[in-house]
């Protein structure tokens, strides 16, 4: 479980492929003072911590993960969110974020204001029902407000800190993004829908 507020940013140092796996070393601050089994969000993907080099770690992500996140993508040199899993002992500064992805969006637009960003993005209008005005929602790992909600597209405002503290910076018109959705919404919907 995690709150969406990044840690670090992380850099893919070395890509392994074993069947249909892929295994990430990623360097970082954090990297360190890991420890195996440790659960760790890596562009808002929950996975596991298999071992601790210096100052890297190393995760794996299977043929599912692969297919649904942005991870099958991943190069040599990508910059990541990462955090730690919450700790259940002080507040909750974001929102509530498992880890796991829902989809992917897509970036169609990013615009630069007056000491801020704003991003927009599409997905698809299978989900349209879990994204509300003002609503929470987590894009690759950071907890972000939607605005502007439509369909099948919302817009997000990004500040200064979490601009320069993230991955987002990195996001471009066309990049995709790995989403998750607010974890209430996806229980009221699924209530919703049996009740029927």
């Amino acid at each position: 479980m995690f709150t969406g507020i990044i840690e670090a940013i992380g850099n893919v140092t070395a890509i392994e492929s074993a069947g249909s796996n892929k295994s990430f070393w990623v360097e970082s601050p954090i990297s360190a003072a890991l420890k195996v089994d440790q659960s760790l969000a890596h562009e808002g993907v929950c996975l596991t911590v298999e071992a601790v080099e210096n100052n890297r770690h190393r995760v794996t992500a299977i043929d599912e993960t692969l297919k649904k996140t942005t991870l099958g993508n991943w190069t040599k040199g990508k910059l990541v969110n990462l955090e730690r899993c919450m700790q259940m002992n002080g507040r909750i500064d974001g929102h509530i974020v498992q880890g796991h992805v829902d989809a992917t969006a897509i970036c169609v637009s990013r615009k630069e204001l007056e000491g801020s960003w704003e991003f927009g993005f599409e997905f698809d209008n299978s989900f349209a029902q879990l994204v509300i005005e003002k609503g929470s929602i987590s894009v690759n790992g950071t907890s972000l407000t939607c605005f502007n909600v439509g369909k099948n597209n919302f817009t997000v405002a990004v500040i200064p800190y979490t601009f320069e503290h993230t991955s987002i910076s990195q996001v471009q018109c066309g990049d995709h993004v790995n989403i998750e959705f607010d974890i209430i919404g996806k229980y009221i919907s699924r209530i919703s829908e049996l009740s029927k």
